[in-house]
């Protein structure tokens, strides 16, 4: 299979990141499948993607015909059954090893064999999915970063099964949504959050020694390293439980005590406080509005 002959891509979850990829893989001229068991989450999902293409339009990045096509493209369904159409499939639904791994099983039987399997997950093993699915030459992990209308970055994760078939059509696939591909070994983390999470969560520890106040911490970090956003702000962004998820996982699997997640950390998972999906994280948000706790 060639990246010519996928029409129809299939995207397993709704929320953050499964309606960002449902977007730019619409605006790059896919039909979308866009999968999930909750009308609620689909209906969220749906008016998002709208407010992003309307965005674009604003940007000039797209024009107002484009937005609507893009959005005709793009058909909600609350059964995984018909994925079987798709000739490509990615999940991104939450990050848990079980939960992904029971879906991969069921993918590996509704769908046709040609059809590749992809994971957005940001750190779970991409070579036991494959397992899973009982076919790991179709399996690869697709990882975009959040919020993915924006990122330009994807980490294309190479698993110990995965053919070189369908290293070409998952790379050519990133290139047409005009993103950047980075290939990578299937490692805890992959690239990214192996480097980010270690960060993220020492400015959490610092914070929970009362080193420096929320705002100092990021301001701190942003005009003294330049990044755009500071570590406790782009948490918030990522959600809390997603931070918590793969500093468990990473502590896990490397058996590292620097991937330790921090207890306050935790401890604002379990309140709810998980940044701005729940409107409050290290920040509070009201209509997009950021303030300190």
């Amino acid at each position: 299979m060639t990246i010519d002959d996928v029409q129809t891509i299939g995207v397993v979850g709704a929320g953050q990141m499964g309606q960002g990829i449902a977007h730019v893989l619409a605006v790059a001229g896919w039909n979308v499948l866009l999968v999930d068991a909750s009308e609620e989450a689909l209906e969220a999902a749906t008016r998002h993607i709208w407010q992003g293409v309307m965005k674009a339009v604003e940007k000039g990045a797209l024009r107002g015909d484009q937005a609507g096509s893009a959005m005709a493209r793009i058909q909600p369904l609350k059964q995984v059954k018909h994925l079987r159409e798709a000739q490509v499939v990615i999940e991104a639904i939450p990050e848990n090893r079980e939960m992904k791994r029971e879906l991969f099983t069921q993918l590996g039987h509704i769908c046709p064999p040609p059809t590749l399997l992809a994971s957005n997950t940001s750190s779970i093993s991409i070579t036991g999915l494959g397992l899973a699915s009982a076919r790991p030459d179709r399996v690869v992990g697709i990882h975009f970063m959040n919020p993915v209308p924006i990122m330009r970055l994807v980490e294309v994760v190479r698993a110990a099964g995965t053919s070189e078939d369908t290293m070409h059509l998952a790379l050519a696939l990133v290139r047409r949504t005009g993103k950047t591909p980075v290939i990578c070994q299937d490692s805890p983390g992959f690239i990214v959050n192996r480097v980010l999470m270690p960060m993220i969560n020492e400015a959490i520890f610092a914070l929970e020694a009362e080193v420096a106040t929320v705002d100092a911490i990021d301001l701190a970090m942003v005009e003294g390293t330049n990044v755009p956003m500071g570590p406790l702000a782009l948490a918030d962004r990522i959600g809390l439980d997603t931070v918590l998820a793969i500093c468990e996982v990473l502590h896990q699997d490397l058996d590292d005590p620097k991937f330790r997640p921090c207890p306050l950390l935790r401890q604002y998972v379990e309140a709810g406080r998980l940044g701005r999906k729940s409107g409050r994280g290290f920040y509070l948000y009201e209509n997009e509005a950021l303030h300190v706790t």
